[in-house]
């Protein structure tokens, strides 16, 4: 038997047992080292998800570990190999797919929400999810290749490039890794975060950050830019307010990239798309070789991943862990301790 945490609603997480399931055909074990608190995480704590998610579901997606044992069929994966998870089940079969574009499926399974996911001691997963990595990558590190990818993907979807001005619209988890990613392909970054602990944080990361209530943000970027605006920016807050800023901020045929979560539709000014032919994309999630490109940046050591990481808990203090990103403050990434 193995460990899991299981949601149980009503902000109410139970850990106990579950069976370590063998790997069938065209599977991989991975036995968990760490597995990442997501900010999907907190919506399913919250039951903003239970139209998705089933009782007594195993959360968790953002994951490090090493490979146990190798299904039927399996190649190229080994037993003993660490290795992380690309949490897509896609059908195959529909028109996304068929257009090669699998990761936004018609269909698609996000592990860990629609699937059990890697909240447990050993996860069984499809081999074709399963990314071996470097032995010199430390597990802490390897368990932020997944939001790492998303940051990746954001960036790459832009067409960010060195010489560019970058705004991004949030400094959590997601935000700060896009500002990384971009500054190290050469553009200039301002991060905008309301919570003075999080601008704080991004500095640290090398970033510079500020709190648009303290500075006239369009006038910010005016200045920087002679008056001409950013290249892009990274709409990441999942607010109103985010959405209602991003449109202030491109300079003629800027690029706005819409990556945080919007619940319910935001007004968007799209005067002012129309009035400076800015472009509106969005990014959701990523393809694999984003995980490949987050895996070779992870494991050359050039961001300061480790700082990103708040605290570590047991899987018994999983709940913990939920509490304190909902409250905010000064934590950033949680990671949970599996193995």
């Amino acid at each position: 038997m193995a460990r899991a945490a299981f949601y149980e609603r009503n902000a109410q997480i139970r850990v106990g047992e579950v069976e370590a399931l063998p790997p069938g055909p065209g599977e991989v074990q991975v036995k968990i080292a760490y597995a990442g608190i997501c900010g999907t995480d907190l919506h399913i704590y919250h039951g903003k998800m239970d139209w998705r998610v089933a009782e007594s579901q195993i959360m968790g997606h953002e994951i490090s570990g090493v490979v146990s044992a190798v299904g039927e069929g399996v190649t190229g994966i080994e037993v003993g190999q660490p290795a992380t998870v690309m949490p897509l089940d896609p059908c195959g079969e529909c028109p996304a797919c068929r257009a090669g574009h699998s990761h936004i499926c018609q269909r698609l399974k996000f592990m860990g929400i629609d699937t059990q996911g890697g909240f447990q001691s050993y996860w069984t997963v499809p081999a074709h999810t399963v990314l071996p990595l470097p032995a010199t990558l430390s597990m802490k590190r390897a368990a932020l290749i997944e939001p790492l990818a998303v940051a990746c993907h954001d960036v790459r979807l832009a067409g960010t490039k060195a010489g560019e001005f970058v705004v991004v619209l949030g400094g959590g988890p997601i935000g700060a890794l896009v500002g990384l990613v971009a500054q190290q392909e050469g553009a200039t970054v301002v991060v905008s975060e309301i919570n003075p602990r999080r601008v704080a944080i991004a500095r640290s990361l090398g970033l510079d950050a500020v709190d648009p209530r303290e500075v006239d943000l369009p006038a910010l970027v005016e200045e920087r830019t002679g008056d001409a605006g950013a290249d892009v920016v990274f709409e990441v807050t999942g607010s109103a307010a985010g959405a209602a800023m991003m449109t202030k901020l491109p300079r003629t045929r800027g690029r706005m990239v819409i990556v945080g979560i919007h619940g319910d539709p935001p007004p968007v000014d799209l005067f002012r798309v129309f009035w400076r032919e800015l472009q509106l994309r969005g990014a959701r999630v990523y393809e694999r070789e984003d995980f490949q490109r987050a895996i070779e940046v992870a494991a050359a050591g050039a961001l300061p991943l480790d700082q990103l990481i708040s605290r570590t808990y047991p899987l018994e203090q999983l709940e913990t862990g939920l509490k304190q990103l909902t409250e905010g403050g000064d934590v950033m990434k949680v990671l949970i301790a599996l193995s």
